[in-house]
């Protein structure tokens, strides 16, 4: 770390989350094709667009400070993209246990970037960088909203996983598995 002040901590946070975003918009599409679950899959997608806007907040933020956005790895991410793609590469898996084991993934990337957010929104609130902190506490909201969502699909997603493993227990133990009709 080469920060010597909080404006140059406020920088390296800010490339940090920039490089982030760009992993995101990587991976989200795979994310959203690996996804059975229709409703899933779209929250992704949405998600890309707003990851999109995330970023371009992030330039706007650097280009008001008067710095050159420039990314620095965000090893943090690496590593969460790198556990959900473990999970996409899965092949044998209830397609309802992996949209359940998606949304985990996803919620501990939501989880770290509202952390992430929220640090770079007081350190710009601290140094008087309003127009910075509005930026960054618009993203954080989107954050906190995506989260939610995940937490709305995943009601449902969870239930219908439990739901394929107790078929899949009754199947391996020869009782007749009554299977919901299809909507």
């Amino acid at each position: 770390m080469k920060a010597n002040s909080l404006r140059d901590l406020f920088v390296e946070q800010l490339k940090d989350l920039y490089d982030a975003e760009h992993q995101l918009i990587k991976a989200l599409p795979k994310i959203a094709k690996a996804c059975s679950s229709e409703e899933l899959r779209n929250a992704f997608e949405e998600h890309l667009q707003k990851t999109q806007q995330h970023a371009e907040r992030i330039e706007q933020v650097f280009e008001a400070m008067g710095h050159p956005a420039k990314t620095q790895k965000c090893k943090g991410m690496e590593g969460l993209i790198k556990e959900g793609s473990e999970v996409i590469k899965e092949d044998d898996i209830e397609d309802e246990v992996k949209d359940a084991a998606l949304i985990a993934a996803a919620q501990r990337v939501e989880h770290y970037e509202i952390a992430g957010y929220g640090t770079v929104r007081t350190y710009a609130n601290l140094l008087g960088e309003s127009e910075a902190a509005d930026l960054l506490q618009q993203t954080l909201e989107e954050e906190k909203e995506a989260d939610q969502t995940l937490n709305q699909i995943a009601k449902q997603i969870n239930v219908e996983a439990r739901e394929a493993e107790a078929q899949e227990g009754a199947s391996r133990r020869g009782v007749p598995i009554r299977r919901k009709p299809a909507a």
